[in-house]
């Protein structure tokens, strides 16, 4: 049986002292030009003090205009680096593993944020959204390759190509709207060509031990469960990847939309031919127990999110106590700052409903 407490070891890069990573959760904590605070250098390498074996920036937008909210992580110019490269240095001083999430929202950029109308694989009304020139997704492109470039020369470990959640990445796999008449769109084989485009660009570009993820969601956005399977073997099994981290938001929930196979969500991808590729799930991975049953159920890793803000040593716990649940929601403020979060963050997690406040009697 695999245990959370087993090394990870993967083709390219150094191996996890554990089977957690700590999911690049959105935070609002850099300055307006994208470059990391203080407070978002703290929050991390606590998370690195805390065990995870492998801690990921938010996402770090590639293009200025890929920019998805306030206070986000940019990677998108050199000005970046000088701080990027602190914080690579402070994550391997503790001991983890690191990786900078690679990100451009498309048509989820607010226009009065970035200034300009949102660019997409397609136009659309609601959002003002233009389409990207077939030009421009090759620049999309090469700026994904760039970035991974400018990781690599800060010193981290490596870099997670954010394909899920709806956006840019994911856009052109929609299956409805992504109508596109040039190599971008229309087909199947078509809509899936910029990540695999994004995929053999950062494998010549960058050191060949640079460690290489993708993150995709199966659902919502237009996505088809059978697509994303199929999808999903294929990257998987091309060799080019290092590990797949699949974003279910509840790992152990039936598929939506009335699939055919009902089984758990992350049964259908466990199940997949992986290759030499690591699979790795988040969603709804609260305490050890569920950990270890995602373990059990064939990933090879988890992904904390929720668990992390609420313990910057999440993983450690799990590690020394199998019964560890994380706290019960609503949590103080105060509880929040002494786990790492500061001003901007605490303040975003205020709008998560029932997530800050003044915890309920047990």
């Amino acid at each position: 049986m695999t245990t959370f407490s087993q090394p990870l070891d993967f083709v390219r890069g150094p191996s996890l002292a554990n089977r957690f990573m700590l999911a690049p959760l959105t935070n609002l904590q850099s300055h307006p030009d994208g470059v990391l605070s203080d407070d978002e250098i703290r929050w991390l390498t606590m998370r690195a003090e805390g065990g995870f074996g492998l801690v990921m920036t938010a996402a770090a937008h590639v293009q200025k205009g890929g920019q998805g909210f306030p206070g986000q992580l940019g990677i998108w110019s050199d000005a970046h680096l000088p701080r990027l490269t602190e914080l690579a240095a402070a994550l391997r001083a503790k001991g983890a593993v690191s990786s900078v999430q690679l990100h451009h929202a498309g048509m989820r950029s607010p226009a009065e944020l970035i200034g300009e109308a949102p660019q997409g694989p397609f136009a659309d009304a609601e959002t003002g959204t233009r389409a990207l020139s077939t030009a421009e997704v090759e620049q999309l492109r090469d700026d994904f390759i760039a970035a991974a470039v400018r990781a690599e020369r800060a010193g981290f470990d490596g870099v997670e190509i954010h394909g899920a959640h709806g956006y840019i990445l994911a856009q052109f796999l929609d299956a409805t709207n992504n109508r596109r008449e040039d190599r971008y769109g229309g087909s199947f084989e078509n809509r899936k060509r910029v990540i695999l485009e994004v995929i053999d660009g950062i494998r010549a570009a960058c050191r060949p031990d640079f460690q290489l993820g993708l993150r995709l969601s199966p659902e919502r956005f237009n996505i088809d469960l059978a697509e994303a399977k199929a999808f999903v073997q294929q990257v998987m099994e091309g060799g080019q990847l290092d590990y797949l981290d699949m974003s279910l938001w509840d790992c152990f929930k039936a598929p939506v939309g009335g699939a055919d196979d009902a089984a758990p969500l992350i049964s259908h991808f466990t199940a997949l031919p992986r290759g030499k590729t690591r699979l790795g799930v988040a969603g709804k991975i609260m305490d050890a127990a569920k950990a270890q049953a995602c373990l059990d159920a064939g990933a090879d890793f988890v992904l904390v999110g929720r668990g992390a803000i609420l313990h910057h040593d999440f993983a450690a716990r799990c590690l020394a106590d199998p019964a560890f649940a994380a706290a019960q929601v609503p949590v103080s403020e105060a509880h929040l700052r002494a786990e790492g979060l500061g001003e901007a963050f605490l303040t975003y997690m205020k709008t998560w409903p029932g997530f800050v406040g003044e915890p309920v009697e047990a």
